[in-house]
């Protein structure tokens, strides 16, 4: 575990095990290195290989650290996305851990992240096939029916593409440090183009493949979709948008390729064009025009690369990760202007 955010296994060894059944022992626990929002924990016990989440210290957005919600939801999708997490206990005493989390069954398999894990190769078109049904689950999320989910509440109904430019806009100034840019004619473009609603419907707002778990005997069959503290009621092309900014393709500028985790630069994976044709033509959707989805995933990224880097900047995190994370916000900026000048 890293420094500073080891997990105090005694407290929550006795609060699980008075609501899991059949665990029995200490359990063995690491720490996940993926991922800089959410501290994730595997707990081992004999017979159970559970998941704890629970926010970081330090300064948070509410919304994106609301282990309550993140628990609700993955609980309430179960029945119609066999895709998520089984959730088991939830916890909102501070007493425990001093903080809200939640536990869930660990999904066996293997996530593909900017390393390809042991006894994973993908041949190119093995990689093919993975990006068909990575953009398959994402189509089939879309479908989902939020009533018959439990989930109409989730979202804040028409306008939802104005107000992540907004909210977006508002973090960005919040956690900006001295050494970053402003953004400030980005997000006047952004503004000045919100396209109306395509349509509201559960999105995952953070699905890349390092978010799937893939099955060991066939690895373009995703078993799991992970890390939904993001999820909410709203328009799926800027979903895909989100998916897009984290999209590294092999012929990327070195600093693309430096921010890389997932290993879209393989052969026989699907360039960022191809991976919006292949979308669009398995969902129907038809935008006017593209863009404005781009853009706004690569300012919404350096937004949360920004906040992450503010955390380190006041020294609320150590992790020497995040040290020189400041220096992505030119280049999201970069790119964005280039996005805005049709180049």
């Amino acid at each position: 575990m890293r420094p500073g955010e080891e997990l105090p296994v005694a407290p929550v060894d006795a609060w699980l095990k008075g609501r899991i059944a059949g665990l029995s022992g200490s359990p063995r626990v690491t720490q996940y290195a993926g991922g800089a929002s959410n501290w994730t924990y595997r707990l081992e016990y004999e017979g159970h290989d559970l998941v704890l989440r629970r926010p970081p210290a330090g300064t948070k957005a509410k919304s994106a650290h609301d282990m309550g919600r993140e628990y609700r939801v993955q609980k309430a999708l179960g029945p119609v996305f066999p895709w998520v997490p089984e959730m088991l206990a939830f916890c909102d005493d501070p007493a425990v851990l001093g903080c809200d989390f939640y536990v869930m069954r660990r999904i066996p398999g293997l996530i593909p992240r900017g390393r390809l894990p042991r006894g994973l190769s993908l041949d190119p078109s093995t990689a093919r096939r993975l990006c068909l049904s990575f953009v398959e689950r994402l189509v089939d999320l879309h479908r989902v029916d939020p009533a018959a989910a439990g989930l109409d509440a989730l979202g804040k109904g028409a306008g939802y593409a104005r107000r992540q430019v907004e909210g977006w806009s508002a973090r960005y100034e919040k956690a900006r440090t001295w050494n970053v840019p402003s953004f400030r004619d980005v997000v006047a473009w952004l503004k000045a183009n919100v396209p109306d609603d395509s349509a509201t419907c559960v999105i995952h707002n953070d699905y890349r493949l390092d978010n799937v778990v893939l099955d060991p005997e066939d690895p373009t069959r995703i078993v799991g979709v992970l890390d939904w503290e993001m999820a909410t009621l709203g328009d799926p092309l800027m979903d895909l948008g989100n998916s897009l900014a984290y999209w590294v393709e092999a012929g990327d500028d070195f600093v693309a390729r430096s921010t890389r985790r997932q290993p879209t630069h393989l052969p026989g994976m699907l360039t960022r064009r191809e991976l919006v044709a292949l979308y669009l033509e398995r969902s129907g959707r038809r935008p006017a025009s593209w863009t404005f989805y781009e853009v706004y995933g690569l300012f919404r990224l350096a937004v949360i690369v920004q906040q992450i880097y503010y955390r380190y900047h006041h020294r609320e995190t150590r992790n020497p990760e995040f040290r020189r994370f400041w220096l992505l916000a030119p280049y999201f900026q970069w790119r964005c202007r280039r996005l805005i000048r049709g180049r």
